[in-house]
C-alpha cells in the first residue's frame, strides 16, 4: 500500500477535478475501425454516443475520445481523417455528457480543434515525442496535460524495449518531458503523468511499471494508470481475446489503486467502478489509508470552486 498525495485540476469550464480523495474512472471511447478491444463498433458517432451515456452510467469521471489506433504497428493517421472521426462524435457528446471530456490524441490540431469543441483535457500517449505542440495548445488553452510514457513510434516502439530499472527509468524519462511541457508554459498543476503500460514495453516491463508505481511518486503529478484489456496480461492469463482480459484488467486495475494511481483508464466502467470502490475501501482501512469513508460515496463527481 502507497500513499496518495491528493491534487487539483482546473477545467477551461470552472469546475475542478479532484484526484486522491477517491480513485477516478476514465472511460474508452475509441473511434476508430481497427479497435484492438472494442472492435470499431464506436466509429458511428451515434454509435459513440450511446457508448458514452453507457459509460457515464456506469460510474464514468471522464471520457477520452480517440480517434487514431496506438496499438503496435498502426499506421500515423492524417490529421484530416482524426479530426473526421473524431469532432462528428465530440459534436453529439459534448452537452449530452455530464463528465469532462478528453481527447487521445499525439497531434496538435487535433487537440486544439478538440478543445474549440468543449474538450477539457489532452491525453497524448506519445508524451510530446509525435508533436511537440501539443504542449502550445495545453499551455494556451490551461486544459490538463496526461503525459504517456512511450518511447519510438508504432512500428518500431519494442526496439526501444530495453530498460534495467523499469519503474527508475520511466520516472527519469517522464522528467524530462515535464521539464518540456513546462518549458512551453504548461503548469505543473496540470500535469498528469502515465507510465505508459504497453507502450515501449515487452510483457515483464509493463508488469514491472506497475509492480514499481510508486517510483513516479517522486514526480510530484497525478498518476493514470491503463491497464485495460492490453496484452501484457497474456503473460499470466495465457492467449486470449481482449474481450476476454476483463478480470485480468481488474486485477491490474486494484494492484493500480492500492499502489497510489489517481485515475484507471478502462473499457468497463461498470465493472471497474465496483472493482475501484473495493480498492478504495481497502485503502481506508490500512495504516495511512487516505479515502475518507465521504469520499467512497456512490455518485460523487467533480466540485465546482
Amino acid at each position: 500500500m502507497l500513499p496518495r498525495k491528493p491534487y487539483t485540476l482546473s477545467l477551461p469550464d470552472g469546475r475542478i477535478l479532484r484526484l486522491g480523495d477517491r480513485t477516478l474512472v476514465m472511460g474508452i471511447i475509441n473511434v476508430t475501425p481497427d479497435s484492438f478491444a472494442d472492435g470499431g463498433d464506436r466509429i458511428d458517432p451515434a454509435h459513440a454516443l450511446d457508448a458514452a451515456l453507457a459509460l457515464e452510467a456506469g460510474g464514468a469521471d471522464i471520457l477520452d475520445v480517440g480517434g487514431e489506433s496506438t496499438r503496435p504497428g498502426a499506421d500515423v493517421l492524417p490529421v484530416t481523417e482524426e479530426l473526421g472521426r473524431v469532432l462528428p462524435v465530440l459534436r453529439r457528446m459534448i452537452g449530452r455528457v455530464r463528465v469532462p471530456v478528453s481527447i487521445d490524441t499525439s497531434k496538435a490540431d487535433v487537440a486544439r480543434q478538440a478543445i474549440d469543441h468543449g474538450v477539457s483535457i489532452i491525453n497524448d500517449v506519445s508524451s510530446l515525442g509525435y508533436d511537440p505542440g501539443i504542449a502550445d495548445v495545453a499551455a494556451a488553452a490551461r486544459v490538463p496535460l496526461v503525459l504517456t510514457h512511450n518511447r519510438g513510434t508504432s512500428h518500431d516502439m519494442y526496439r526501444h524495449a530495453c530498460y534495467t530499472n523499469v519503474g527508475g527509468t520511466i520516472a527519469v524519462e517522464l522528467r524530462a518531458v515535464i521539464d518540456i511541457a513546462l518549458a512551453a508554459g504548461v503548469s505543473e498543476e496540470q500535469i498528469i503523468v502515465d507510465p505508459g503500460l504497453g507502450f515501449a514495453k515487452r510483457a515483464e516491463h509493463t508488469l514491472a511499471a506497475l509492480a514499481d508505481l510508486g517510483a513516479l511518486s517522486g514526480l510530484d503529478r497525478p498518476i493514470l494508470v491503463g491497464p485495460s484489456r492490453k496484452s501484457f496480461l497474456t503473460a499470466a492469463l495465457g492467449e486470449r481475446s481482449p474481450a476476454a482480459r476483463e478480470w485480468g484488467t481488474a486485477a491490474a486495475v486494484a494492484s493500480a489503486v492500492l499502489l497510489g494511481a489517481h485515475v484507471v483508464r478502462v473499457h468497463d466502467t461498470l465493472a471497474h467502478v465496483d472493482v475501484v470502490r473495493v480498492a478504495d475501501a481497502i485503502r481506508a482501512h490500512t495504516a495511512g489509508g487516505d479515502v475518507t469513508a465521504d469520499s467512497l460515496a456512490v455518485g460523487g463527481k467533480l466540485k465546482s470552486e
